[in-house]
């Protein structure tokens, strides 16, 4: 049984969804394979302890505050691939951006391989079930370009001038200021 509760965001309404109070999902409306598991059993609970903390999070967040990802109790559902890429999308810092092939490289160093397919990371990025809190927004293509966002690339732009990320130009291929 999945429980499911929502904010209002200044982006939008987000959808939230724990299991066992543990937040498994974070997706912003519209976002691509949003919900993807909620197709189970599913039920409406808004005042879950782990919503609230989650809700304070958030307004945390949204205000300009800083909260550390470790403030919440965090399962996502994924592969563990993709576990590897959330781990390291967990360390980006606050206001800064990697691209997909660092993630890439780092995860080959870690699995002893020569070379790892950023398209693979890319998928993992993608299928982040906790947008925002695990910050896929902070990947960026090589050369700073940014690519697509399962939440949109206007979400993408947001979060990142939230951020106060130095961006050379705000458009749907921009670069990042490094």
């Amino acid at each position: 049984m999945f429980y499911i509760s929502h904010y209002s965001s200044p982006m939008g309404k987000i959808t939230l969804a724990s299991q066992h109070n543990k937040l498994v999902g974070v997706w912003i409306e519209g976002q691509k394979y949003f919900g993807q598991m909620l197709n189970a059993n599913k039920k409406e609970m808004a005042n879950l302890a782990i919503f609230n903390q989650t809700k304070h999070w958030l307004d945390d967040y949204f205000s300009g505050k800083r909260p550390a990802i470790s403030q919440l109790t965090l399962a996502p559902q994924g592969s563990e691939f993709r576990h590897m890429v959330w781990d390291i999308l967990i360390k980006i810092p606050y206001g800064e951006v990697t691209t997909y092939g660092d993630i890439a490289k780092q995860i080959g160093s870690k699995i002893n391989k020569p070379r790892m397919s950023s398209q693979a990371v890319g998928g993992a990025v993608g299928h982040n079930p906790l947008s925002i809190i695990i910050p896929c927004h902070r990947v960026v293509g090589a050369n700073g370009n940014l690519t697509g966002y399962a939440g949109g690339i206007d979400k993408k732009i947001w979060l990142l001038k939230h951020e106060k990320v130095k961006m050379l130009h705000f458009e749907s291929k921009c670069s990042i200021a490094i």
